[in-house]
């Protein structure tokens, strides 16, 4: 019996659309770079794109669990001498992108080469409730629903504002 190896020809992509409103950031990423990669599927090839397209809206609403919000930083540099920027969690979601969390988030799951980034391309991440993709007709996957723990708890959260 020899192992099954999928040709890229063969692969067979869904559409998926998630809506992430209350949702711990974490969860969902790691939900999402394994739908991305494929590995749900019982056709997974390590060093093939056969992962299905995954639409993510109401980004901005996405929950971070305990002090995250406020202690996450983003890093980045420059290029210039001294040039180290930071900016927190909070600063991006209430900034013009905060799609650009999400996509962090699941970028950093994925692996850092060309298969990654071919991957990537497959991900679609809209701030807001309204898309471009209905013409797909996109599945609902109910990531909320698949465990209590992916929501994040709005009491508590409530509490610690007031």
């Amino acid at each position: 019996m020899n192992t099954y190896s999928q040709k890229p020809r063969e692969v067979e992509r869904d559409w998926f659309l998630i809506d992430a409103d209350g949702l711990v950031l974490g969860r969902l990423a790691s939900i999402v770079a394994m739908r991305l990669r494929g590995k749900h599927k019982t056709t997974y090839t390590p060093h093939v794109d056969c992962g299905d397209n995954i639409i993510i809206i109401n980004a901005a609403k996405v929950g971070l669990t305990g002090n995250k919000r406020s202690d996450k930083t983003y890093y980045w540099h420059t290029g210039h001498p001294g040039g180290i920027k930071s900016r927190t969690a909070d600063k991006v979601l209430e900034g013009n992108h905060p799609e650009r969390v999400m996509i962090k988030a699941v970028e950093r799951m994925i692996t850092r080469n060309s298969l990654g980034r071919q991957q990537m391309k497959k991900l679609y991440v809209y701030a807001g409730p309204e898309h471009p993709h209905e013409a797909q007709s996109p599945q609902i996957l109910d990531v909320a629903g698949m465990n209590s723990k992916n929501l994040v708890n709005r009491a508590s959260s409530a509490k610690e504002s007031a």
